[in-house]
């Protein structure tokens, strides 16, 4: 009886330290495929081509054409999407004249999206015999043949700058739609002097593009007074003359 007692014993053993090698290994071996998998998934997705980019979705563009978009955009198509500079992508885009601003994403498995915002025209300048497209930030990005009939025009003096051309975006943004109407165009010559010349004749004299919201109040009163030149660059102590 003792013999057998001693077998079952040692076989119990046995099981036990079988049982406590298992457990480590099978720690160990669910760590290493664990790593595998891992390995495996960085190796597919920054370095194979199952995730490479096939295609660029152009979102937001109306003025300039999906391809322009692209062309300037200029991914790297067969890179693999995870690789993708996408500030790189965004700076390109955004150089173009025409974007205000661009937002580029993934889009996977095999995409890139560039979503982009033109810029809109508030005015018309007339830059020597050209017609530019002028938005509220004072920036020209695109040519007209001829001047909107729904866009005031902004007649820049010789030796304009870009920061009196954005102080004159900035008034004609500020102008009321009723008011707007009435303006045949806006005259910059530096930033501080910027004048209206009305559909009527009559010269508005406007200084900066400082307080141009309480000056478009001030002029509307003014304009039902007589006088040629109404002066609201002070719009404080405005005055009128003939």
């Amino acid at each position: 009886m003792a013999e057998p007692a001693v077998a079952s014993s040692r076989r119990r053993f046995v099981r036990r330290q079988w049982e406590r090698r298992w457990l480590r290994l099978r720690y160990v071996v669910v760590g290493v495929l664990a790593l595998a998998l891992v390995a495996v998934g960085v190796w597919s997705v920054w370095f194979s081509s199952l995730l490479a980019v096939e295609r660029v979705e152009v979102v937001g563009s109306e003025l300039l054409t999906e391809q322009e978009v692209r062309e300037a955009a200029s991914v790297p198509v067969g890179d693999p999407v995870a690789r993708i500079d996408l500030d790189a992508v965004r700076a390109r885009v955004e150089a173009l004249a025409v974007v205000r601003s661009a937002d580029v994403t993934r889009a996977w498995p095999d995409g890139v999206r560039v979503e982009v915002v033109e810029r809109v025209a508030v005015a018309v300048v007339r830059i020597g015999s050209t017609l530019r497209g002028m938005d509220a930030d004072g920036v020209v990005f695109r040519d007209y043949e001829d001047t909107p009939t729904d866009l005031p025009r902004v007649d820049a003096l010789t030796g304009v700058t870009s920061e009196a051309l954005r102080e004159g975006a900035a008034v004609v943004s500020a102008l009321p739609e009723g008011l707007a109407a009435d303006v045949d165009h806006v005259e910059v010559g530096t930033v501080d002097q910027i004048r209206l010349l009305l559909r009527d004749g009559r010269e508005v004299v406007w200084g900066s593009a400082s307080d141009s919201e309480q000056k478009a109040r001030v002029l509307e009163i003014l304009l039902e007074q007589d006088g040629r030149v109404l002066d609201v660059s002070v719009p404080a102590t405005p005055t009128t003359r003939s």
